[in-house]
């Protein structure tokens, strides 16, 4: 279990909360009970609400409908150093956290933190874009429905070779608990993959490993989970390795990632499937999108504004 996540259960009423250094995420099934906590905390730490827009001084930019333009290309060839990188930093580093509940900017979030060390201007601009999609949704979230099963299902992706400069590829995944999105990631390879279906070998594992988590997380929580998780993925070829225990020279340096996979099948804790590229609910974590694509992906994945007429 989680070290960093408290919980008191008292009759009815459930508080979690889940510390990172110095950040806090605090929720509970009472929302009188979570203004408690928080006058209690304000009582004994310096604290605040985090409020990106105020803090950058952005409340006025012009809001814009999607957050990152298709046509822009970001690397470090074009445009003029910051003469002062630490506004962009510190901009990134509150555009992560705030990707914890708002996948929408996944993408370019993670893009931008790959410049943290060298930003240029370009990328300040980038980063400024997505404040302007936040000032255009300042009421969007993830709706979680109360009717629907738990089935945990997983989508996964790679972007091959997707680094220009050291050619690791990406892992891209989401994972939902019957129709509600819980878990998402991208995040660069550890290693170079030879192939494209090698890539999406080691996403598989990765999804696998959060997935495994996600089930002991909701035993702790007491909700039950007998049936495997399903995870999906457009790659035959790796699903094909899934489903093949024998390994040969082609598949023996990912022979781990291929044992781990392989390991949850047998003991029935995952099964896989394929889904068709128009479908795969992961192209939304994997580059820009069109405005209508991004839109329909984004209702797909349960983001909605709850200040929408119902």
């Amino acid at each position: 279990m989680d070290p960093s996540l408290f919980t008191r259960i008292n009759g009815g009423i459930k508080l979690f909360v889940l510390v990172y250094v110095d950040d806090i995420i605090v929720t509970r099934n009472d929302v009188a009970a979570i203004s408690s906590l928080k006058s209690f905390l304000h009582s004994r730490f310096h604290m605040k609400d985090l409020d990106i827009l105020r803090d950058s001084g952005y409340m006025g930019c012009k809001p814009c409908a999607f957050p990152m333009d298709q046509n822009i290309k970001l690397d470090t060839s074009s445009g003029e150093l910051l003469f002062d990188p630490s506004l962009y930093r510190r901009l990134v580093g509150r555009l992560l956290y705030l990707i914890v509940t708002r996948p929408d900017i996944t993408y370019v979030v993670n893009l931008l933190s790959q410049f943290m060390h060298e930003p240029w201007h370009p990328h300040l601009d980038a980063a400024i874009r997505v404040l302007c999609y936040l000032k255009s949704t300042p009421g969007h979230g993830l709706l979680l429905p109360a009717s629907g099963t738990l089935q945990l299902t997983a989508y996964c992706d790679s972007d091959w070779a997707s680094c220009p400069i050291t050619r690791r590829s990406t892992t891209h995944y989401c994972v939902f608990l019957g129709g509600s999105l819980i878990s998402w990631r991208t995040k660069k390879q550890h290693v170079v993959s030879r192939s494209s279906t090698e890539a999406e070998y080691r996403a598989m594992a990765s999804v696998t490993c959060e997935l495994t988590w996600l089930r002991s997380l909701l035993h702790v929580l007491g909700i039950s989970h007998p049936q495997p998780s399903l995870l999906s993925c457009d790659n035959q070829a790796a699903l094909h390795i899934a489903a093949n225990p024998v390994f040969h020279e082609c598949t023996k340096h990912i022979e781990i990632d291929c044992h781990l996979v392989h390991e949850k099948l047998q003991a029935s804790l995952l099964s896989t499937g394929y889904v068709s590229s128009l479908q795969q609910l992961v192209d939304f974590f994997t580059k820009p999108l069109s405005k209508n694509r991004f839109h329909f992906l984004r209702g797909k994945l349960g983001l909605y504004s709850i200040q929408a007429p119902t």
